[in-house]
């Protein structure tokens, strides 16, 4: 090859290895894998250059290796030689990260948290133990607490770190979810109607209080530090529930109503369609709230005689309404019975779907849409969710 077909093919090189091309390679791809291919190109333009005319370059042995996946990677400038300038072709590109982001992934994408469950029923056992299991890894066995509370008020907070239970007695417990550092709060908190949730920040309790005559009179929130309690005037009916913005919704318990209101008791108003004169449904049993208090999952019947005076918990769903409107949330389901349903903290709903003898859980994010679905365990069958947390 001679000298001048040399400079030739350097010079289509040259034209070839544009700002334009560089650029829009880097939008087409990755910032980390476009600085590569930059350098890489840089690099090899270098070498052919140096031998058209026979100066030499050496790479520096300290250049900074590949980089790791996810971070950008440091380039050492090269001092000058001293026996002649690098020849640069004009009008070199400089390397730069594109303007804008080109991934196809979604800012925020939804993914199953931790279940917590519960028996749904204890037969004549004297304790039963919660589990808890993230869908993918294998169910853990948590602390066993006596039956009664197991099923019908253990409450896990929403950092997943500890739980609270009642007693019949009463007693208001706490302890981490695998049984240590236990510790009672107070005395004659109701076991039933009102039993303990947690608010959004895993700080205090929602309960009832009673008096030695067996009375239910002050509802309120109980800090789990100190033991304080604050009487909120508004707080009456059963089974509260918290979003993150604050909203609390529970069932009035006496006409079948459900109540929202803020932490304090302000602003209380009841979602359209329930328990309201002349409407078809009405409602005991309210499970889940998302996150901005706009949707709540919760159980509803039909309006007759015999539906009314069941204080128990019952964590069944088989609606999810807008609390503004009172209409109902369709879920993409595939036509599977709905028998639970959790939001999670960032809007998105776990739906629990009897499909036979089994179950499955259904991811929906929080515009509506299917994400991903998987089966439960045979293990969880004869077992109720009590909390969904990240």
């Amino acid at each position: 090859m001679n000298d001048q077909r040399l400079r030739l093919d350097l010079a289509d090189l040259a034209e070839d290895v544009t700002p334009v091309d560089l650029r829009d390679r880097a939008l087409r791809t990755s910032r980390r894998i476009g600085i590569q291919r930059a350098i890489a190109t840089s690099a090899a333009a270098v070498v052919l250059f140096g031998a058209a005319t026979g100066t030499a370059f050496a790479i520096l042995p300290n250049r900074s290796a590949d980089p790791i996946p996810g971070t950008t990677p440091s380039v050492t400038a090269s001092p000058s030689p001293t026996a002649s300038p690098t020849p640069s072709p004009s009008g070199s590109p400089s390397i730069a990260p594109p303007a804008t982001s080109t991934s196809s992934q979604p800012a925020t994408s939804a993914t199953f948290g931790r279940l917590h469950y519960g028996p749904v029923n204890t037969g004549e056992a004297a304790t039963a133990h919660l589990y808890s299991w993230t869908p993918g890894g294998t169910p853990v066995r948590r602390l066993a607490l006596p039956a009664g509370p197991a099923r019908n008020n253990a409450a896990v907070s929403p950092d997943g770190r500890r739980v609270a239970w009642v007693e019949e007695s009463g007693a208001l417990w706490t302890s981490a979810l695998d049984g240590s550092g236990k510790r009672k709060l107070h005395d004659l908190v109701d076991n039933m109607c009102w039993s303990p949730t947690w608010s959004p920040n895993s700080r205090q309790l929602t309960v009832r209080l009673g008096a030695a005559d067996g009375s239910f009179s002050k509802v309120g929130l109980l800090d789990v530090s100190s033991g304080a309690f604050t009487e909120v005037a508004g707080f009456d009916g059963c089974h509260p529930v918290w979003a993150a913005n604050g909203t609390v919704a529970f069932a009035d318990g006496s006409n079948g109503t459900v109540v929202v209101t803020d932490r304090t008791g302000a602003g209380r108003r009841t979602i359209p369609g329930l328990g309201s004169k002349g409407s078809r449904y009405v409602c005991f049993d309210v499970a889940s709230i998302s996150p901005d208090g706009r949707r709540v999952a919760l159980f509803r019947i039909e309006r007759s005689s015999d539906t009314y005076g069941d204080a128990a918990r019952d964590l069944i769903v088989n609606a999810v309404l807008d609390t503004r409107t009172g209409n109902t949330v369709t879920l993409p389901l595939g036509g599977r019975e709905l028998r639970q349903a959790y939001f999670q903290a960032d809007g998105s709903l776990v739906a629990r779907v009897r499909s036979g003898g089994r179950y499955t859980l259904v991811l929906i994010d929080k515009a509506g849409k299917k994400v991903a679905e998987k089966a439960e365990p045979s293990s969880l069958a004869s077992m109720q969710i009590i909390a969904a947390v990240d």
